[in-house]
Formats: C-alpha cells, sequence, structure tokens
C-alpha cells in the first residue's frame, strides 16, 4: 500500500464518522505580478513556513504567457493561449468579453469541478475587463460563492470595487484591499467546511505587488504598489538584487532590446523603491496565508485532506537587461515563476526542477480528485505526490508565447510607456543534461541561451560556432525550431508530446533523440522555420509563417515528405 492510499483509507474512515467527503479539497491561492528571480518568497515568513517547509517547491515552473489576462485562461482552461484565442489584456484581442466570446463561461475549470460534486468558491481579481460595465453582461459561472475585484478599482488598494454573488458592485474606501480578501477567503472557507458532505476549491487572488493602476482617465498610469499602512517601515534598506543581468554594459541582441540604455541613477533609484513597496505589498498576502492556515488548523480532518497550492499568474522584472518594471517579456524573470504544493501525499522541505506550467494545473486538480483528463487539455499532471513522482513521466518542454507591445510601468524611464515588436515565441527544454531557452521574435530575431552555464542571458549562442552538451549549435537549433514550430498551434496531446508529431513511429520522444545525426537533413534543409511576415497585437495567423511541421517519414531513401 502506498502513503498516499494509507492516507486515503485513513480519510474514509475520518468520513464515515464525521460524514466528510473524501475527495480532496483544494485552495488555490495566486498573487499578481509576483517574482521569483528578484528573490520576492525570501521576504515572506509564511510562504516558507507553511508551503516551503510544508510542501514541495516546483523551481521550473512557468507561466505560458507573461500577461495577466491571458495567463489566467490558460490556467483556468489547461489550454495554451493559442488555443483560446484570449492573448490581451483588452478588446480586441483579450479581457473579460473575449473570455465570453470564446465560450469559456460554461467550460473552464469551477463549472467542472462543479459538475464533479464541488462547492466552489472564489474572492479577488479574476481577470481585467471584468469591470462594473460587464460583471453583470454576462455574469461569470461556476461559483456557488464569489467576491470579485472588478475595474476599474481592481488596482486600487484602498479603494477598491467588488461584486458579491453577482450583487451590485460596491466601493470600500479606506479599506485595503488584500485584507478584504482574506476576510472574505476565510468566510469561504468557513462556508466550505460547514458543507461537510462536499469537497471545495477556493481560490484566494489578492492583486499585491501588481502596481497600483489607475485606469480613468485614459492612458492608464503605473505607480508602485501601495502596501497597508502597517508594513510601510519594512525593508527601508533592500535594493533590487544586483545579478549580472541588472542594468547591464552590453545591450540585448534581439527586437527593442538592442535599442535600450542603461538606466541612470535617480532611475535606479526609483526602481529601487518600487522593489521595496513590492515586498512590503506582500506582507499582507503572508497575513492572508496565515489566516487560512489557522482556520484549516481548527479543523485538522480538513487540512489533512486539503492540497495548498501558491503561485502567481506571472513573474515581473526591475531592472534587468535594463528594462524598466514591467512583465511580457520572455525573459526568465518574467515567465519562470514561484509555484509551490502542499498536501496529502505531497514530500515537505522537497525541491523539485521537473518542467511545468499553468497549463498543467488543471490537469494536475482532476487528477488529484480522480477525475478523467479532458482530451483538449494542452497540458498534463505535475507529479506533484510521491506516488506520481514514482512513475513519472512527464515532458521536458514548456511552450511561451506572446502577443502586442511590452507595457512599461512607472513614470521614471524618460517618457516612454510601451516597446513596439513584442511578440514571440519560446520553448524551455530541461532535461537530465541541458537546461536551454529557445526563441524567435516577430523582427525574426532569434535568441539561444544555455541555461545552465548562463542563467541570466547575457550571451546568445545563435548563429555562432561551437557547442552545446557536445552538439553543434547549428543543429541543436534546428532541432528546437522544430519543436517550437510543432507548438506555436499544437493542440492536445500534440502539445504534451510533440515529438509524436514530428516522429509518428514514436523512436523520438526528447530533445536528445532527436539530436541522432540520422535526422540531420531533416531538420537542417527540410522542416519549415518558425518566421513573422509583421509584428501583429494579436494572433493573427497569417502574420505567422509556416503553422504545421514538416513530418519525418522513415523512409530515408524516398523522403516522402507529408505536412
Amino acid at each position: 500500500m502506498t502513503p498516499r492510499q494509507a492516507l486515503l483509507l485513513l480519510s474514509a474512515g475520518i468520513a464515515a464518522v464525521t460524514g466528510r467527503s473524501t475527495k480532496p479539497n483544494f485552495i488555490f491561492i495566486m498573487t499578481d505580478d509576483q517574482d521569483l528571480h528578484l528573490n520576492s518568497i525570501d521576504y515572506q515568513q509564511s510562504v516558507q513556513k507553511h508551503f516551503a517547509q510544508e510542501g514541495t517547491w516546483f523551481k521550473k515552473h512557468f507561466c505560458t504567457v507573461s500577461l495577466c489576462c491571458p495567463s489566467r485562461v490558460s490556467l483556468l482552461t489547461g489550454k495554451a493561449a493559442h488555443n483560446t484565442n484570449v492573448t490581451d489584456v483588452a478588446a480586441p484581442y483579450g479581457g473579460y468579453p473575449r473570455f465570453i466570446e470564446e465560450g469559456f463561461n460554461n467550460d473552464y475549470l469551477p463549472v467542472w469541478l462543479q459538475d464533479a460534486g464541488y462547492n466552489t468558491y472564489y474572492t479577488g481579481k479574476m481577470m481585467n475587463g471584468h469591470s462594473i460595465t460587464t460583471y453583470d453582461n454576462p455574469r461569470i459561472n461556476g461559483w456557488n460563492g464569489s467576491d470579485f475585484l472588478i475595474d476599474p478599482g481592481t488596482y486600487i488598494f484602498y479603494n477598491s470595487t467588488m461584486t458579491r454573488n453577482h450583487e451590485p458592485y460596491r466601493n470600500l474606501p479606506g479599506e485595503y484591499s488584500t485584507d478584504v480578501v482574506a476576510a472574505t477567503a476565510v468566510g469561504f472557507l468557513d462556508d466550505a467546511i460547514a458543507a461537510s458532505d462536499r469537497p471545495f476549491f477556493l481560490g484566494v487572488a489578492p492583486i499585491a505587488p501588481h502596481s497600483e493602476t489607475i485606469t480613468t482617465p485614459k492612458p492608464a498610469r503605473f505607480e508602485p504598489p501601495v502596501p497597508a499602512k502597517r508594513h510601510e517601515h519594512l525593508f527601508s534598506n533592500v535594493t533590487i538584487p544586483r545579478t549580472p543581468n541588472f542594468n547591464p554594459d552590453t545591450p540585448g541582441t534581439a527586437s527593442y532590446f538592442k535599442t535600450i540604455r542603461q538606466l541612470n541613477q535617480s532611475e535606479i533609484d526609483y526602481n529601487d523603491n518600487w522593489y521595496r513597496r513590492r515586498l512590503q505589498s506582500l506582507q499582507s498576502v503572508d497575513e492572508l496565508i496565515d489566516s487560512i492556515i489557522d482556520r484549516l488548523s481548527d479543523n485538522p480532518e480538513v487540512l489533512n485532506n486539503t492540497y495548498l497550492i501558491y503561485t502567481s499568474d506571472n513573474g515581473y522584472h526591475i531592472g534587468q537587461h535594463r528594462l524598466p518594471p514591467g512583465k511580457s517579456c520572455g525573459i526568465e524573470e518574467d515567465v519562470n515563476i514561484p509555484f509551490f504544493i502542499r498536501g496529502p501525499g505531497i514530500a515537505k522541505n522537497a525541491i523539485q526542477t521537473i518542467p511545468s506550467s499553468h497549463t498543467d494545473i488543471v490537469p494536475t486538480l482532476f487528477h488529484l480528485a480522480g477525475m478523467p483528463l479532458r482530451e483538449d487539455f494542452d497540458g498534463e499532471p505535475i507529479p506533484v505526490t510521491s506516488e506520481m513522482l514514482a512513475c513519472n513521466d512527464k515532458s521536458e518542454h514548456v511552450n511561451i508565447e506572446f502577443w502586442g507591445d511590452y507595457l512599461v510601468e512607472g513614470s521614471a524611464f524618460f517618457g516612454q510607456n510601451s516597446f513596439p515588436n513584442n511578440t514571440y515565441k519560446t520553448v524551455r527544454v530541461i532535461g537530465e543534461q541541458y537546461d536551454l531557452a529557445y526563441a524567435v521574435w516577430c523582427t525574426n530575431d532569434h535568441e539561444l541561451y544555455d541555461m545552465t552555464n548562463d542563467p541570466y542571458q547575457l550571451t546568445n549562442l545563435y548563429n555562432t560556432n561551437g557547442t552545446l552538451n557536445g552538439w553543434p549549435i547549428n543543429k541543436l537549433a534546428s532541432r528546437l525550431n522544430g519543436l517550437l514550430l510543432t507548438l506555436k498551434r499544437c493542440k492536445g496531446r500534440v502539445c504534451i508530446r510533440p515529438w509524436e508529431k514530428l516522429h509518428p513511429e514514436g523512436d523520438v520522444k526528447n530533445l536528445k533523440d532527436a539530436m541522432d545525426e540520422k535526422y540531420d537533413s531533416f531538420y537542417l534543409q527540410h522542416q519549415h522555420q518558425v518566421t513573422f511576415s509583421e509584428c501583429a497585437l494579436g494572433q493573427v495567423l497569417s502574420a505567422e509563417g509556416a503553422l504545421e511541421p514538416v513530418v519525418w517519414q522513415n523512409e530515408w531513401d524516398e523522403w516522402s515528405w507529408a505536412t
């Protein structure tokens, strides 16, 4: 008997006495724009105590779009953004209205969980464009209890706007947003525990450490986040980590990265203050975590049957590669994000480097809940429990994509509020012998980084001589091009097992297999290239070159190529 089976048996025994459901519960805490590589979690004692020490940290977890709304929709549907077609935060390519237009209001996580017998609750930010004019037109489906932050007050820390259970919205002047979300979360948790015959999902989404965003009048203004007054004095001497890629002497090699000038000292000082405000704002999130754990601790039978997840919708940068505050880029700071999980069968005080992404989260919840996986999932279960790790067959790649401009946050960067030509496609490949990042921009610039030896992405290896892992760079890039080409329009299993699409015979399962020299001609001479004809602001297929890869045929001498 495995430990998880033993725990389930024990839970069944308790359930027989208490009348509680034996299905696991889920509490999902998601911050907004929280970094991993700027060390924000080092300043969160409650994350360390309740998640890092009591659960497992997946260090190689990625968002698949580094932007709030598309990332959240991908997470809630288990689909890549190119399949949700929600690729921006506002019309015409994104936002809550686009979520509705694409038919997801009746076809996403809470609806599926309700169909499986779960009670579902949510408080905090759902997605951009969920506003005072759209929240009831139509109402968002799938929640037994809800209290949503809505625009234009979503990002106003001391005067937010919320709507509870579809009732008319209310403004909350003088009340601190994260404190309101915390109190609401505990109230919904009480409701969930009281309904003991049904398992529950509770989503908790505070806005910290997102910038305070004033959306009216347009254009929107992005200011530093506002901490609770009780935390304003903290971290007064802390500065942004001065990593090798912080305001480097040499510019980047792709798109607008080539021309960004170095930050001056006043801009660096401004950014350091922005960084401190982010850390301060996260302290109320720590208190939110404490309040949830305290309430669960009063109900140990519930705590022992509950999975808790802590993550962010996307990452963030401040000064890396000379960039002003923001997200939306394919750099590691923007896409590699916090992901912690604790609960039945999950190792404590553990770290995993298995690659995973937000499209894997819903399949993971399905697996833990004993629900059959949907064929249209673009992700697969993350091996979070000891039992799942024992038979791990997780793929080694993560597909990352973006459309549109990079919006600059703050007001200290010579008056520029955006950078164009930020549409790109990226693939991360993480195996036992390699950790690679490969990107193609809409300007048709390319990047290839050896993340093992160059984690700060300062040395672009694309189009250089030499080898990486013993492989010639040009041959390695050709395989990564084929992989990225396969992933850019993938659906379902192709997103999970893309090498099967390229090699239907099944003899190539990973990058190492694909590097066999017998495939050199196939990838170097016959495979389509990932290209763009323009830098579109949304998913415009006519601008994205070849949409399907050439498929390997076993008849080497005859070369009957298929597409």
